[in-house]
This record gives C-alpha cells, sequence and structure tokens, in this order.
C-alpha cells in the first residue's frame, strides 16, 4: 500500500509501485482531495483511515506492508494504530505522529485554513509555484529542470477545491495527534528521513523511540522526498527492511531493532 503525500497522487508513487511490483501487487490510492478523489469535501482523517482500510478489505488482503510519505505516513501510522493486525510492516517517509500540544496543532489549524482559503482565492497554478518554492521542497532542486516539470505538472493535475478540503479536513493541525496509541502499533516499523531534513530526521528518530519495534535510517544527500531525491538508496534501505521482516516472520523471532544510517 503506496500512500503519496500532500499536492501528489497516486501517480506520484509509480517510479515505487514499478520497483516492487514483480513481488507484490500494488495498491496506490489517490488520496482525499487529490488525483481522482471525488468524496472530499468533509473529509476528516479517521475517516481517510476508515476508507484506506475499506480499500485494502476490498482488495482482499487482510494484510499490507504500509509505504506513506509525509502526509501519506500520517495515514498509514493512523491504520496501523487502528487496526495493527492489518499492517504487516510499516516504512514511514518523513512522517510524525500528529502534534501533541493543543496551542500548536491549535495555530497549526489556522495557519492551514489561511493557506486553503488562499488556495482557493488565488487558484491552483500560484499556489502550486509557492509550494514548490518553500525551503521544505530546495533539495529537489537538483534533480533537474526535468523532473521539477513533472513534478508541478503533477500537482497541477489537482483541484483548488480538493487540495483545500486535505488542508482541512486531514491537514496536520487537523489530525488527531497519535502518540499515546504508538505502544498498539505491532509491526515492524521503518522510519526514514533525507539527512538535509533535520526537522524530520529528529522525528524519525523520535516515533522509533516510541514504537515497539522502530528503527531509524537516515539516507544522505536527500531532504524530505528521499523517496524522490535518492531513489537507489531509499529502495536498497526497503528492499534490506522487507528481506528482514520476512525472515523473522518466518522464524517467529521478534524484530532486531538498531538505529542506521546509509
Amino acid at each position: 500500500m503506496l500512500l503519496h503525500g500532500y499536492t501528489g497522487s497516486g501517480r506520484s508513487m509509480a517510479g515505487l509501485a514499478q520497483v516492487f511490483e514483480r513481488e507484490y501487487e500494488i495498491l496506490a490510492p489517490d488520496l482525499p482531495g487529490h488525483g481522482r478523489s471525488t468524496a472530499f469535501e468533509g473529509c476528516t482523517f479517521d475517516g481517510s483511515v476508515d476508507d484506506l482500510l475499506a480499500t485494502l478489505d476490498a482488495a482482499g488482503h487482510g494484510q499490507a506492508h504500509w509505504l506513506g510519505y509525509s502526509m501519506g505516513a500520517r495515514l498509514a501510522l493512523g491504520c496501523a494504530v487502528r487496526r495493527p493486525e492489518c499492517v504487516a510492516s510499516l516504512i514511514l517517509v518523513a512522517g510524525r505522529a500528529g502534534i501533541v500540544d493543543p496551542a500548536e496543532r491549535a495555530a497549526r489549524r489556522r495557519e492551514d485554513e489561511a493557506l486553503a482559503s488562499r488556495i482557493e482565492r488565488d487558484g491552483l497554478e500560484v499556489f502550486v509555484d509557492e509550494w514548490m518554492a518553500q525551503p521544505l521542497l530546495a533539495t529537489q532542486r537538483h534533480l533537474g529542470t526535468s523532473f521539477l516539470s513533472r513534478a508541478r505538472s503533477e500537482r497541477l493535475a489537482n483541484s483548488a477545491r480538493g487540495l483545500a478540503a486535505s488542508l482541512r479536513g486531514i491537514g496536520v493541525g487537523a489530525q488527531p495527534p497519535l502518540f499515546d496509541a504508538l505502544p498498539r502499533v505491532t509491526a515492524p516499523t521503518l522510519c526514514v528521513a533525507g539527512a538535509l531534513d533535520m526537522k524530520f530526521v529528529a522525528a524519525a528518530h523520535d516515533l522509533a523511540r516510541r514504537l515497539p519495534r522502530g528503527e531509524v535510517c537516515e539516507i544522505a544527500g536527500a531532504g524530505h522526498a528521499v523517496h524522490l531525491e535518492q531513489p537507489a538508496a531509499f529502495v536498497e534501505v526497503v528492499r534490506d527492511f522487507l528481506r528482514r521482516v520476512a525472515d523473522l516472520a518466518k522464524s517467529n523471532r521478534p524484530i532486531f531493532v538498531q538505529e542506521t544510517a546509509k
């Protein structure tokens, strides 16, 4: 189950889908407000988690390996908290468990509402250009003009209405914090962060400490979108993790947890 980030779509995960489709059945849904999703007005974090679990059920599978990026990582973690038995393993790229402080969460919710209103007022193209210029994504510039042009086109395939609704419904300010529920996540979990994305490096280490079977991998030369900025290194890390998960499942031994750097 591949879950994209904000302003992306299921198509954003096509590179990973092509890598792993020989070994796994791939599900890469459009998350609420993105791609071809239509039922996004009034969406909520909990409702989106329910929809993703229903997608897994409809595909006829009791479990999946869940790989989520940023917004997708938050939703994947929400699924693991809601129904731990549905998660064979969890790979969280630039993930977090929400905002624990109520005042900080309320402030972020106000910021997200203001941004949603600007998207609706100024239109998608203005927003996408501002979004891609933010410091969080600056490390993607080394990927070249062709990559950036494709990424811009993919973002513009969304709608202003959908992206605004997504911010209001499943933005990090709207998300219920998951910290107290993390001990119930029984699946082996890999928390991945680009070494250049210091905020999410700290978040990855914090998550791994709180999760019963968590570990960290920092990937050099990458910022927020590790899977796009260092795809070969990322795929190697994921393959190694999934191989260890499979080996340990066969042996019924607990996964060996350690913090690693790549």
